[in-house]
């Protein structure tokens, strides 16, 4: 039974962490459907996209195995700029990090990326340097030792540094000056954020979320995960977040222990954002993929206590309330993919090379697949990437196609992929296409989760 995780925390890398607490080739902005489009095939993305004041930014693979902060212009997707970039202690599983992308007063903005050690001398591995976002001067730097990578928090830059070792923190940062404004022990990874708060998933063995002010960094409430789901989380399974309105919902995924032979707590929870209430829990129920992001669409299968799965649910973020299923009797055979249509109003299994089959949701009944199209990953058994510097096990973002479930078979002139794979920034899809190049459609307004968050 194919359950996807792409992104997730390798097991024995993690447990170590948690014991530590040339020629352009894009195109113009376009009018297709009455909507700006445009592809880069100049760069080669291998991580998402993130976007501030009118700039896209990706880690983009150089032909030698280098990687390198790219920089395109929102509006028509011509490249502005390029350093390198470096990965200096992030975790396989976790994919090639993405720059981080604030926006400073309106339409200025920084771009804080991980890159290479200038020299033999100094202190750390690597160094965090930030750019203007338009014409990529270098601002400021700031070394570091080992790093998951940068994010934005707020109108604030937020980085888990020397993660390899046991003086593990998180600095808050000034984006314009590199300045600490703040500090946390331990290792966190920014969830969710807004003009005065920032909450954190804190890594440990007994993880927590917390939400801080951004001015001073004071707590305003905790909340261990174990509380909300259940006693013997293990983050070593990998998790996922994604804000629903107020809420904040969160996947724990299942980790077994090759010692032990047990297997971990896991499934969805939601959490009030203003106070870290607990509103609803799914126990032992994982998530799938391709789906959407856990705060916008979560489909889950639910696991027994002796590991067998059973059928398809989509949930309501809002209540965790189920909405559409089947049963584990209507699933079909082995060799299948998981697909949804643009609008997930139905659930498909795709074929490759055959008739899949198709389920109507909310009720659960079978519909014929003729005619019918469905997205998945237009790869599942992807290459890791051939990083330069010894770097193994990192793969780039997924990429998803459009087949014709009748056939099993790639559909032709499909569109863009959908919102609930690609999210949306400033009203902006962006997306890497199977060849690496990055697409981007404006057809909606404000800021959505995907897949990846």
């Amino acid at each position: 039974m194919p359950v996807f995780r792409p992104l997730t925390k390798p097991a024995l890398a993690l447990a170590g962490v948690l014991a530590l607490a040339a020629c352009s080739t894009s195109r113009a902005a376009t009018e297709q459907a009455h909507h700006a489009t445009w592809r880069n095939a100049e760069v080669n993305a291998v991580s998402r996209a993130t976007v501030a004041a009118g700039v896209a930014t990706v880690t983009s693979l150089r032909p030698d195995g280098s990687l390198e902060t790219a920089a395109l212009d929102l509006a028509g997707g011509k490249r502005l700029w390029a350093h390198p970039a470096a990965i200096a202690g992030r975790l396989p599983g976790m994919g090639v990090q993405s720059p981080a992308a604030v926006e400073t007063s309106p339409g200025h903005a920084i771009v804080a990326a991980v890159a290479p050690k200038r020299g033999g001398h100094g202190a750390g591995n690597a160094a965090l340097v930030a750019h203007d976002a338009r014409t990529g001067r270098p601002l400021w730097s700031r070394p570091v030792h080992s790093t998951f990578g940068p994010q934005r928090c707020g109108r604030l830059l937020c980085l888990s540094e020397n993660t390899a070792l046991a003086s593990a923190r998180v600095v808050v940062l000034d984006p314009l000056t590199g300045k600490v404004l703040w500090k946390e022990p331990g290792i966190a990874e920014v969830e969710w954020s807004d003009a005065g708060r920032v909450v954190m998933l804190h890594l440990a063995r007994h993880p927590v979320l917390a939400a801080h002010d951004l001015a001073s960094g004071r707590p305003v409430w905790r909340l261990p995960v174990e509380q909300a789901l259940a006693p013997g989380v293990d983050l070593s399974g990998g998790w996922a977040f994604g804000a629903s309105g107020g809420d904040l919902v969160g996947y724990v995924a299942p980790y077994t222990s090759p010692k032990q032979n047990k297997t971990s707590s896991f499934g969805l929870f939601s959490i009030k954002l203003a106070d870290g209430a607990v509103n609803w829990l799914r126990p032992s129920v994982v998530r799938v993929y391709p789906s959407g992001s856990p705060g916008y669409a979560p489909v889950v299968r639910p696991v027994d206590e002796r590991g067998q799965y059973g059928g398809f649910a989509r949930l309501d973020p809002g209540s965790g309330r189920v909405v559409g299923q089947i049963t584990a009797g209507q699933v079909p055979g082995a060799g299948w993919w998981l697909a949804f249509p643009g609008d997930m109003a139905r659930l498909d299994f795709l074929k490759p090379g055959g008739a899949g089959a198709a389920f109507e949701l909310p009720s659960g009944r079978a519909t014929p697949v003729q005619g019918r199209r469905g997205w998945s990953f237009c790869v599942t058994d992807p290459k890791p990437l051939p990083l330069a510097g010894g770097a193994r096990g990192f793969y780039s973002v997924a990429s998803l196609c459009e087949f014709d479930l009748a056939t099993g078979k790639r559909a032709p002139a499909a569109g863009p992929p959908p919102a609930w794979f690609t999210g949306s920034q400033d009203g902006w899809r962006l997306w890497r296409d199977e060849n690496g190049a990055v697409n981007a459609v404006q057809d909606t307004t404000g800021s959505a989760p995907g897949m990846y968050g």
